[in-house]
């Protein structure tokens, strides 16, 4: 299926991938400048009060954007303003699953689907349990991007394969968001083992920060994803948050596209 997310992993050049969680500060702002500085992809984070997989930088962003009273209806909305402010730029949301399931997955697919979002990561529906969410992501064009991590060995591999889409995220660490870089060897060797059993293109993150780290996972993946250097900025800065990751998507960007 041809869609914004196939279109940009078919460039010849690797995509850079950018995270920040909705609701943090001046979204629309922020994403704003994740697309000017160079972003190809932007995951938009759902927050939720115990994400799991995350480090202590977006766990912040999570309680920062529930105290100031995001909800459902309010990430949909910058998905919806997004999309019509870039009709090109492929739209990921990211959570976990209470959010997507509680009204149902029918209903969290449709209205997706009407805010334009091309993939959703429910980092908690494990493959096994793939027809609480999958199915109706499927029926209306979202790609389920699945998650495969340092532990996913060839025996589980096929499963977190079946229906998947978009992407694979590869998680360079077993561990939480932001708080260690994998070792380059480790990276490129588990790239080679995933690119023998999927078509699919395999993005890289967890723990990357800098552009140097960036280029150097670009030269062998198709994707890398930076999600809590950016996040630490919506954190930092507050309103004067969008020129600063500007700059930084912008350092990235030139990176990651100029790796090969």
């Amino acid at each position: 299926m041809i869609n914004r997310l196939s279109t940009t992993f078919a460039q010849p050049r690797p995509a850079l991938v950018c995270f920040i969680t909705a609701g943090d500060g001046n979204t629309a702002a922020n994403l704003d400048a994740l697309v000017e500085g160079g972003a190809d992809v932007i995951e938009l984070g759902m927050p939720f009060t115990d994400p799991m997989a995350d480090g202590p930088a977006i766990q912040s962003a999570n309680l920062r954007s529930l105290g100031a009273g995001t909800t459902t209806a309010d990430v949909l909305r910058y998905a919806t303003d997004f999309r019509a402010r870039h009709p090109d730029v492929p739209l990921v949301l990211m959570g976990y699953a209470n959010p997507m399931v509680r009204r149902g997955p029918e209903w969290f697919a449709d209205a997706a689907a009407q805010a334009g979002v091309d993939g959703v990561i429910c980092v908690d529906i494990p493959p096994e349990e793939d027809d609480a969410l999958g199915p109706a992501l499927r029926e209306r064009g979202i790609a389920p991007i699945r998650l495969a991590t340092p532990t996913t060995d060839a025996a589980r591999l096929p499963q977190v394969l079946a229906g998947s889409e978009g992407f694979l995220y590869y998680v360079s660490v077993a561990g939480i968001t932001g708080k260690q870089q994998a070792v380059q060897a480790s990276i490129e060797e588990a790239v080679a083992r995933l690119k023998q059993s999927t078509d699919l293109p395999i993005a890289v993150g967890f723990g990357v920060r800098t552009p140097e780290q960036a280029a150097a996972i670009a030269k062998v993946a198709d994707g890398v994803v930076v999600g809590s250097a950016l996040v630490e900025i919506c954190g930092e800065y507050g309103a004067d948050a969008p020129a600063k990751l500007r700059e930084l998507t912008s350092a990235l960007a030139e990176a990651v596209h100029s790796a090969r």
